[in-house]
């Protein structure tokens, strides 16, 4: 199984992003798949999650302005980023486990990351 995150970039307070994950080996249609982000100096956190049988859930800090998606035919799971703070300036990382879950260590495989940053 192999994650390929891409579509991080330098943004502007405000401005939009959204960051793609190209999927191989699994079909995430079938598979949960989750965002996670990490701030230099900080922990990795929970972002988003999309599970194959109870729809797409979010971190309080991200709701209302990120939005989790999942394009079965191209095997890509997005994240629609809007409305971005400086504070969500971090490196993105999808992941792949067979366990809905918030936590990081239930995830199995994880793509490279892609860096986000926001100018204020």
């Amino acid at each position: 199984v192999q994650l390929q995150a891409s579509g991080g970039g330098l943004v502007q307070a405000g401005g939009s992003l959204r960051l793609s994950c190209a999927v191989s080996g699994r079909p995430v249609s079938s598979y949960n798949m989750g965002w996670f982000r990490q701030a230099p100096g900080k922990e990795r956190v929970f972002v988003a999650g999309i599970w194959w049988s109870a729809g797409d859930y979010y971190a309080d800090a991200v709701k209302g302005r990120f939005t989790i998606s999942r394009d079965n035919a191209k095997n890509t799971v997005y994240l629609q980023m809007n409305s971005l703070k400086p504070e969500d300036a971090a490196v993105y990382s999808c992941a792949t486990g067979p366990r809905a879950s918030r936590s990081a260590g239930d995830y199995y495989y994880w793509g490279q990351g892609t860096l986000v940053t926001v100018s204020s």
